[in-house]
C-alpha cells in the first residue's frame, strides 16, 4: 500500500467525493516510477487525516484522476501528542534530515529557528520561502513513506526571541533542550499529566548563548538536558522527538 500512496489536497477532490485529481508531480510518480495504468489500484490521502482506496481512471502527462472506491484507514494513525519541534537552522542537508525524521516520528509541526549560533543565515524573504518549500517537499515524501495521512506543518524561519515569547496554548508543555544549565528530562516531565501539546526547542552545533537560556528560563520554558554525551544537533532533534513520543505519544 505504501508504494501506491499519493497525495491530493481536499480541493483536488470532486464535489461529490467520487474522484481525486493528482498534480503533475504525483502523476509523474504514478506513470514513470510506479508505471501504473488505468484500472490499477492506488491509495490517496488528503493531508488532513483522511485516506481513500481508489483506482486509476485516467492519466496523461500533466494530471491523473483516481476514482474513489471507499474511505480507508491510514496505514499509520496520528499520535495523540501534538508535538512542535523547533530546531536551530543547520547547514547542508542536516535540517532536511530533521524534517524527514520528525515527520516519520509523528511530529505535528517543525519550526526553523534563527539563533545566535545557528549554522545557516537567511539572507532575504525569497531565500526563506525557497527553503520552506524544499522542506515541505521533503515532509510530503516522508508522509507518503511512513503511512501518515496528515501533513506536518513546516513554518517559515523565525527568530528565537520571537518564538520563545509566544504564550503557551492551554496547558502546553514547553521544553528547551540545552547542554548545560538544565535538569534531566525525566525530572522535568515525571510528575506531569498527559499534555495535549508539547513544544521542544533544540539548538545548533554551537549550542545556546547565556542570553538565550536566560530569556527562555524567565518565561514558560523548562530548561532540560539529555545527559552527559554531546550529540550532534540533528541527532539531538531526532532523539528529542522520539523520547517525547515515547513519554506522551504513541511510540511505546
Amino acid at each position: 500500500m505504501t508504494l501506491r500512496r499519493f497525495y491530493a489536497p481536499p480541493i483536488a477532490f470532486s464535489p461529490d467525493g467520487q474522484s481525486a485529481t493528482l498534480s503533475a508531480d504525483e502523476t509523474r510518480h504514478l506513470r514513470d516510477v510506479l508505471r501504473l495504468r488505468v484500472g490499477d489500484e492506488a491509495y490517496v490521502f488528503d493531508g488532513e487525516g483522511r485516506e481513500f482506496r481508489g483506482s486509476v481512471s485516467n492519466t496523461d502527462r500533466s494530471s491523473s484522476v483516481l476514482r474513489i472506491i471507499e474511505e480507508a484507514q491510514p496505514p499509520s494513525p496520528e499520535s495523540r501528542l501534538n508535538l512542535t519541534l523547533a530546531v536551530a537552522l543547520l547547514k547542508g542537508e542536516k535540517f532536511d534530515v530533521v524534517v524527514q525524521k520528525a515527520t516519520e516520528l509523528g511530529a505535528g509541526c517543525v519550526v526553523p529557528l534563527i539563533t545566535s549560533r545557528a549554522d545557516v543565515r537567511i539572507h532575504n524573504p525569497e531565500d526563506a520561502q525557497k527553503k520552506q518549500a524544499r522542506w515541505q517537499r521533503i515532509a510530503l515524501e516522508a508522509t507518503k513513506q511512513c503511512g501518515r495521512a496528515k501533513l506536518i506543518k513546516i513554518d517559515g524561519p523565525i527568530s528565537f526571541a520571537e518564538f520563545v515569547a509566544r504564550p503557551p496554548v492551554n496547558d502546553e508543555l514547553c521544553l528547551m533542550f540545552s547542554e548545560r544549565k538544565g535538569i534531566p528530562l525525566a525530572n522535568a516531565v515525571d510528575s506531569i499529566e498527559q499534555p495535549l501539546s508539547v513544544k521542544a526547542i533544540v539548538g545548533s552545533e554551537g549550542g545556546w548563548t547565556d542570553e538565550e537560556i536566560q530569556q527562555a528560563s524567565t518565561t514558560q520554558w523548562k530548561i532540560v538536558t539529555l545527559g552527559g554525551r554531546t550529540l550532534r544537533a540533528e541527532t539531538a532533534a531526532i532523539v528529542v522527538a522520539a523520547l517525547l513520543q515515547h513519554w506522551f505519544g504513541d511510540l511505546k
